[in-house]
């Protein structure tokens, strides 16, 4: 039986193009091309068979969104390129104190000591064998704010210290009734295995609440630079008490006071005093679309973006296409989860005149956010290191092209 006369005629036909390419599979698996007769006078038209299954899958060349680094320190994540609220894991935002260790699995311990009744160390094995527990949340820098450049900078170079991914471990609170927490340990000091060894004194409440030691995200083991093999996680806070390669959590009766939350980290008022210990990351949004280096042109768009919050879920998110004249309400894109990225839309017809857009989110505890100005008048021109989210509009000119002017 000739090769053609064996072909499964039930098997999946493809059909492309004027030229009638047919693409069929014989019963032996291979693919055999029929070429229509446009094909046979444009030879490039006929399809030929691509790449085959491989051990790691990539990215379409066409698709190669890439982090913003700064000064060797952070990598911004791409917010104007990402769809939906997932961060992939190799665009996830990152800051480092003194680069990425490198941590053997197989000699990964963590020791839980002070105030406890046994003290005990775990190893990865040991942290895996526990009940695991999955969440969705944000993680953000404290001091995700570009206040630095004003002109042809996009969102990622604006917020792009933010990042939102599916994480699974074992609970802290369940590690704390393993070891024996003593009632009058009320805070515990979170160590990493960096060269800085990254320390931060977090209330033990929290370990109650929803903390957890994340080993895994968006399915895999945590990546180096999030902190592998095991790292902290307190969801709606701000990214640095997430320690990362997490090596030893120690219980006491009071904070620790660490350079990370005496010299740094503090939020110093204009009435002489400083801020300590503002965990909390507060509601904030930004419109990731149309933003710089976007050209509008006249007619309707859908003006998209991003928001969040530290203190629960968003429960509204207001637009702006007058300068902040009048607001909208857009609607949010489901799910819509506590402590983590929530989409908003809201449909726009440009008339071509110069303007800005801008948006506000509102979360459930009734926060609303603020504009520089309402900061500053609260705070003090000193304090505006950390803990920044105005309202942050994109100014578009007659020509339709997008920029960056501060915040609102």
């Amino acid at each position: 039986m000739s090769k053609r006369s064996a072909i499964d005629h039930t098997r999946r036909k493809l059909l492309a193009g004027a030229g009638g390419v047919v693409i069929i599979q014989a019963t032996s698996g291979d693919w055999i091309q029929v070429a229509g007769a446009a094909d046979a006078a444009d030879p490039q038209r006929i399809r030929v068979p691509g790449a085959g299954a491989s051990k790691l899958g990539v990215r379409s060349p066409a698709e190669q969104p890439t982090r913003q680094p700064f000064a060797g320190v952070v990598s911004m994540t791409p917010l104007q390129d990402l769809h939906g609220t997932i961060t992939p894991a190799d665009l996830h935002f990152e800051r480092h104190h003194a680069g990425i260790p490198e941590i053997s699995p197989e000699q990964y311990e963590l020791l839980i000591h002070g105030m406890v009744e046994r003290p005990m160390k775990f190893s990865l094995a040991d942290l895996k064998r526990f009940p695991a527990t999955t969440r969705i949340c944000f993680l953000e820098c404290s001091g995700n704010l570009n206040r630095f450049m004003k002109s042809k900078i996009t969102p990622q170079m604006l917020a792009g210290l933010t990042s939102q991914s599916e994480w699974t471990g074992v609970s802290l609170a369940t590690l704390f009734r393993e070891v024996g927490v003593r009632p009058k340990a009320t805070w515990f000091l979170a160590e990493g295995a960096d060269a800085a060894l990254m320390t931060r004194s977090v209330p033990a409440s929290k370990a109650l609440d929803d903390a957890m030691i994340a080993y895994a995200q968006n399915g895999e083991a945590v990546r180096p630079a999030q902190g592998y093999p095991a790292r902290l996680l307190l969801p709606g806070w701000e990214g640095n008490t997430s320690v990362k390669w997490l090596r030893r959590i120690e219980l006491a009766d009071r904070p620790f006071m660490t350079r990370e939350e005496t010299s740094k980290y503090t939020d110093p008022l204009k009435d002489g005093t400083a801020r300590q210990f503002s965990f909390v990351m507060d509601a904030r949004s930004i419109i990731t679309f149309p933003a710089y280096p976007v050209t509008l042109e006249k007619g309707w768009v859908e003006i998209r973006g991003l928001a969040w919050s530290g203190r629960g879920r968003i429960a509204r998110v207001d637009v702006s296409v007058d300068e902040g004249k009048t607001w909208t309400t857009a609607a949010l894109q489901e799910p819509v989860l506590p402590k983590a990225h929530t989409r908003f839309r809201s449909l726009w017809q440009w008339d071509g005149n110069p303007t800005a857009i801008m948006s506000r989110a509102v979360d459930e505890t009734g926060y609303v956010q603020p504009t520089l100005a309402a900061l500053t008048a609260a705070r003090g021109a000193g304090s505006l290191g950390y803990h920044l989210n105005p309202i942050t509009a994109w100014h578009i000119g007659a020509d339709g092209q997008l920029q960056y002017r501060g915040n609102a």
